[in-house]
C-alpha cells in the first residue's frame, strides 16, 4: 500500500508540479480540484462541497431534503495507491480520493464507498470477488456537433466506415494505427492491464477488455480507462463515446461484468475441489446466480442510469430483458462462459457502458452475496434456448425502474435509505430535465397529424 511519504518522493523525483485530486460522483463523472504538487506532498487537507457528489448529469444538484440547504463540505481523503503520472502531461499526476464526513465516517452517497461497503462484507467472510469488465464504446469525429448527431471518423485515404462488414476485422484497427498505438502506450504507462481489443458489430464500435482482478482496483481502472481514452481520442481528432445507445440503427454499448469469488487461499468457491480441470459447480455458484435473479430487477437503475440506457434493451440485440441464466448463451442476462474449474464465473450482461462502474459492480456483487447468504436456488438454465422467448423481467424504462427502486425494501436493505433516496432524487431530476426536451420524433410524427 502506498503512503504519503512514498508519493512525496515520487512527486520530488518526477518534478510533479500539479496533482489532479479527483473523485467519482454518483454518476461516475470525475470531479475535484487541482493542487500544487508540493502542497499535496505536504499532506495539505482538501475539501469540496458535499453536494458535488450528487451532481446530476445535466449539472443540477439534489433537492435540499436530501443533502440539506447549508451546502456543507466533505473531506477528500487521498488513496495513495491510485497515484499515477499522466503520460500526456508528465508534470501532472492523478490521485483518486474518498469522500469522508467530518466524523471520519465514509460519505453514504459516494459510489466508491458504496462498493467498499459491499467488499467489506465479503472480506468479513474471508472471501474476495474477482471481476473483469468488458467495455464497449464508439469512436466518432470530433467536430463539436454532438447535439445534432455523430459523424464517423475519417480513415486513411479519406474513407469512412458506415456498414457492419468490419466487425471483428483486424484491418479496422490499422486504419487508425497512430491512435491505437498511443492509447496502448498510455494504458501501459498508467498500469491499466488490458486483455483483448476488438472491433465490435457496429461501424466504429470497439471493445477493450480489462484483465480480471480486485473489484475496487478494476472500478478505479474503468474510470481511468475512460479518462485516458477520451484524452487520447481528442488528441487524434476523435470522440470516444460511452453512451449505451448512441446510434438508433446500430448496436448499443455494454459493460459486461465477469465475476467469481475466491477464498483466503485463492480457490474459486464456484468450483468444487475435484482434481480434474472441469470440476463441478458448487451450491454457492448456483446461489450466487439465484441472488442475481431475485434482486437485480429492483436495482436496474444502477446498471442503466439514464433514459438513453434503456434504449439498449431491445429484443434480438443481445442486450438482456430478463433474468434467465444459462451456459454460453448471449441472449440472456446471466451467462456462464465455458471454462475450467478455476475460471468458473458469471457474466452479468445488464450494465451499459454508461453505468457507474462502482455502482454496477456493487449491485452485482451484493445481489450474488445475498443469494449465497440466503442459500437461494436459481431457475433451470436456459442454455440453448432463445432468451427472448421468455417474458421481460426488467422495467420497461427509466421512469418505472426508478419507481421500482424507490419502493424496493430489499434495495434499501442492501444499500441503505440515504443512498437509495439520494440516487433516486438525482435520477428524477435528470428525467424531468430530459422530459423538457421536444425531440425530432415529436415534430416528425405529431406536427402534421394530431
Amino acid at each position: 500500500m502506498s503512503s504519503l511519504k512514498h508519493v512525496a518522493e515520487l512527486i520530488k523525483k518526477n518534478k510533479i508540479t500539479e496533482v489532479e485530486c479527483v473523485f467519482p460522483t454518483i454518476n461516475g463523472t470525475l470531479r475535484g480540484k487541482v493542487m500544487r504538487g508540493q502542497d499535496f506532498a505536504d499532506g495539505k487537507e482538501l475539501r469540496i462541497a458535499r453536494a458535488v457528489i450528487l451532481q446530476t448529469i445535466n449539472g443540477e444538484y439534489c433537492d435540499d431534503h436530501i443533502i440539506g440547504a447549508t451546502d456543507n463540505d466533505t473531506i477528500l481523503k487521498p488513496d495513495y495507491s491510485t497515484f499515477k503520472i499522466l503520460p500526456w502531461q508528465p508534470q501532472r499526476a492523478w490521485v483518486l480520493h474518498d469522500c469522508m464526513n467530518f466524523d471520519g465516517s465514509p460519505s453514504e452517497h459516494a459510489p466508491r464507498n458504496v462498493l467498499k461497503k459491499v467488499l467489506a462484507q465479503y472480506q468479513a467472510l474471508g472471501l474476495q470477488p474477482v471481476v473483469a469488465p468488458e467495455i464497449e464504446f464508439y469512436l466518432f469525429k470530433r467536430d463539436g456537433q454532438e447535439a445534432a448527431g455523430f459523424n464517423p471518423p475519417t480513415m486513411r485515404g479519406g474513407n469512412i466506415e458506415q456498414e457492419r462488414q468490419m466487425a471483428y476485422s483486424l484491418n479496422s484497427t490499422a486504419e487508425m494505427r497512430d491512435f491505437w498505438q498511443t492509447l496502448q502506450a498510455s494504458f501501459d504507462a498508467l498500469e491499466i492491464r488490458t486483455d483483448t481489443w476488438l472491433h465490435e458489430m457496429a461501424p466504429n464500435q470497439f471493445e477493450i477488455n480489462l484483465l480480471h482482478g480486485d473489484a475496487l482496483k478494476l472500478a478505479d481502472d474503468v474510470l481511468l480507462f475512460k479518462h485516458t481514452l477520451r484524452e487520447i481520442a481528442a488528441q487524434h481528432g476523435l470522440n470516444a463515446v460511452f453512451m449505451a445507445k448512441p446510434l438508433a440503427d446500430y448496436d448499443g454499448s455494454s459493460m459486461h461484468l465477469h465475476q467469481s469469488i475466491v477464498d483466503a487461499k485463492g480457490n474459486n468457491i464456484f468450483s468444487d475441489a475435484t482434481n480434474d480441470n472441469i470440476g463441478n459447480a458448487t451450491a454457492d455458484f448456483y446461489a450466487y446466480i439465484a441472488g442475481l435473479q431475485k434482486y437485480m430487477a429492483d436495482l436496474m437503475p444502477l446498471m442503466a442510469p439514464y433514459f438513453n440506457s434503456w434504449r439498449r434493451y431491445a429484443l434480438g440485440t443481445q442486450a438482456p430483458v430478463n433474468l434467465q441464466w444459462g451456459h454460453d448463451n448471449r441472449t440472456i442476462g446471466l451467462r456462464v462462459p465455458h471454462s475450467d474449474a478455476a475460471a468458473r464465473r458469471v457474466e452479468n450482461r445488464f450494465a451499459g457502458s454508461d453505468a457507474n462502474p462502482y455502482l454496477a459492480m456493487a449491485t452485482s456483487l451484493a445481489c450474488g452475496l445475498r443469494g449465497m447468504q440466503e442459500k437461494l436456488k436459481p431457475s433451470a438454465p436456459v442454455d440453448d434456448r432463445d432468451g427472448y422467448e421468455f417474458p421481460r423481467e426488467i422495467a420497461i424504462g427509466l421512469e418505472s425502474a426508478i419507481t421500482q427502486l424507490k419502493q424496493s425494501q430489499s434495495a434499501r436493505e442492501i444499500f441503505g435509505n440515504e443512498f437509495i433516496d439520494a440516487f433516486c432524487n438525482v435520477k428524477e431530476i435528470e428525467l424531468a430535465h430530459f422530459m423538457y426536451e421536444v425531440s425530432s420524433w415529436d415534430r416528425r410524427y405529431l406536427a402534421l397529424q394530431v
